[in-house]
């Protein structure tokens, strides 16, 4: 493989998830990412552009958001206006094209990652109406009548929060992967990575207290990594003893963050 991702020195990615991202690249395939919220899903994209000097191009998806939104836009209303007041250049169509995101990505000089988040926030259509463009990396504007090709094959990172299950054509020109969620020794690589110098018995105790808290049946909403990072910085900002960690809890608020979820966690202290 010509570009091979590493973990960063802000991103530590398990052998599995590295193997996955670099399958995809030398087969040129989109990469879907599944896995718990906080599990480093979108980072992963910021990653692999920072492990191989390329830029990153996101298309936020939303629940109104559809395939042609990342295509091009054509501003009929500007040309209506630019019209009526007389300014030159309007019969240029081309003038009012306006690409998206899959189009910034195709027309980039040089190959970039593009950052396809949250797929399943859209309609049902939206995976299937973009398996042209994802296949043929390309796409037709009927109003200037030219095709966009890209230029270069852009890394494609597609993230799923499994809201929605997506159709078996799209799923199939995919690699899939699951995030798992990082068992105690990667977690400390990761935490390690934001702070270098924890102390360690504030590590252990805080580590030991956020997996307890995970393995209660009742807590329905688990801390996720990003929430242990947010608590591990306020308990060396607030200087918590580690021992009063377990026993009290504090700022607890940062990784629970349902009042059922809270109620169950103090009940067990």
């Amino acid at each position: 493989m010509d570009n091979n991702f590493q973990s960063t020195a802000e991103y530590v990615a398990s052998e599995e998830l590295m193997a996955s991202v670099n399958v995809a690249i030398a087969l040129k395939k989109p990469l879907l990412i599944k896995g718990e919220p906080g599990t480093g899903k979108t980072m992963l994209a910021q990653a692999v552009a920072k492990s191989l000097g390329l830029d990153l191009v996101i298309w936020n998806v939303k629940s109104t958001t559809k395939a042609q939104d990342g295509l091009y836009m054509y501003d009929t209303i500007q040309r209506l206006y630019d019209g009526q007041f007389g300014e030159e250049g309007v019969d240029d169509i081309a003038r009012y094209i306006k690409l998206g995101k899959l189009g910034e990505a195709f027309e980039s000089e040089k190959q970039v990652v593009l950052l396809i988040d949250e797929i399943d926030k859209a309609d049902l259509e939206f995976p299937n109406d973009l398996l042209w463009e994802l296949d043929q990396m390309e796409f037709y504007i009927h109003e200037t009548k030219r095709t966009v090709k890209a230029k270069h094959r852009p890394i494609v990172i597609i993230t799923s929060n499994a809201e929605k299950e997506l159709p078996d054509a799209f799923l199939r020109r995919c690699i899939f992967h699951y995030i798992e969620f990082p068992n105690a020794e990667l977690m400390e690589e990761i935490v390690k990575t934001h702070f270098p110098n924890v102390e360690e018995n504030l590590l252990k105790n805080a580590m030991d207290t956020f997996y307890w808290i995970r393995s209660m049946r009742d807590v329905r909403k688990k801390p996720s990594t990003s929430e242990l990072i947010d608590w591990i910085n306020a308990l060396q900002i607030a200087g918590i003893p580690a021992d009063k960690i377990r026993a009290e809890l504090p700022f607890v608020g940062v990784v629970v963050k349902k009042d059922e979820d809270l109620e169950a966690v103090k009940h067990y202290v």
